[in-house]
């Protein structure tokens, strides 16, 4: 049975860091690319950023750029993203998305609020 577990989110202020990670299990989780998304009320869910099975490809959406960053650990079937420099607009509900061939495994989210 494959699981995507995320934690790590919670009520930010703006300006604030916040750390996510996804813990994988029933997946050979190397040869897995690597996603966060996230999606917004009344929004479309969207790619955040992704990173490929060995770590040597990552894509990060325009608006986070330079603020999150994504990591994998292999050895431990983890991604993590750290989110810095948070922003309203980045209130969502996260994702982590396990992406190879024609499979593709989500985790159940994680909520992110940015308020003051």
């Amino acid at each position: 049975q494959v699981k995507l577990v995320e934690s790590g989110g919670g009520n930010v202020q703006p300006g604030g860091s916040l750390r996510l990670s996804c813990a994988a299990s029933g997946i050979i989780f190397s040869s897995y690319t690597m996603g966060w998304y996230r999606q917004a009320p009344g929004k479309q869910r969207e790619l955040v950023a992704s990173i490929s099975s060995s770590g040597g490809l990552i894509n990060y959406d325009d608006s986070v750029k330079g603020r999150f960053t994504i990591s994998r650990g292999n050895a431990k079937s983890t991604v993590t993203l750290q989110m810095n420099t948070l922003k309203p607009e980045d209130t969502a509900v996260y994702y982590c998305k396990a992406n190879r061939f024609a499979y593709a495994h989500w985790g159940q989210g994680t909520q992110v609020t940015v308020s003051s």
